[in-house]
């Protein structure tokens, strides 16, 4: 058995700061500086520095979509992009979505059709839910499962989801 090799400091002795960086990130409109670890991603800029808690972390991996938010009109999943990488982009979470205190089309259309359960993966579904009709992949209910499908629901709301979806794309 191979021992693991540790690393040897002085005693008393901190480990060294990581790597901090300056980046601009313009989110729902409005711009802030930060000062971060280079190797912070999106969500984590998102929720811990920026306090924008509605993008969840689910998996961490990229194959859920909780931390699902919009870039430059794209969905984006926030857990696998470093925040460094989205200077200069035009950010928008589940927190800018809705105009002049009115809820989005699709927010509306998700409480109306009670399309979640738990409400864990709400937020990212409903981001992706924005991007694939903006897509144009939303003609059928087979499309929306296939463009919908990096959105995992554990409670299984799949048949509300997609007729709030239907409902926004403006099908009742």
């Amino acid at each position: 058995m191979k021992q693991a090799e540790t690393e040897t400091r002085p005693t008393g002795q901190s480990p060294p700061e990581p790597p901090r960086v300056g980046i601009t990130l313009l989110v729902n409109g409005t711009s802030y500086a930060l000062r971060i670890d280079s190797r912070v991603t999106l969500l984590d800029a998102l929720r811990d520095h920026l306090g924008l808690t509605g993008a969840k972390k689910g998996c961490d991996q990229g194959a859920c979509g909780a931390c699902t938010v919009m870039v430059d009109g794209n969905r984006v999943v926030a857990c696998l992009g470093l925040a460094a990488q989205y200077q200069g982009r035009e950010i928008i979470t589940i927190e800018g979505l809705s105009a002049d205190g009115e809820p989005h089309p699709m927010q509306a259309a998700f409480a109306k059709h009670d399309a979640f359960q738990c409400g864990y993966c709400t937020p990212g579904q409903i981001m992706s839910a924005v991007c694939l009709v903006k897509e144009g992949r939303a003609e059928t209910d087979e499309d929306i499962c296939e463009y919908m499908s990096g959105n995992i629901c554990r409670c299984g709301a799949y048949p509300n989801i997609r007729a709030a979806i239907r409902e926004a794309r403006g099908e009742s």
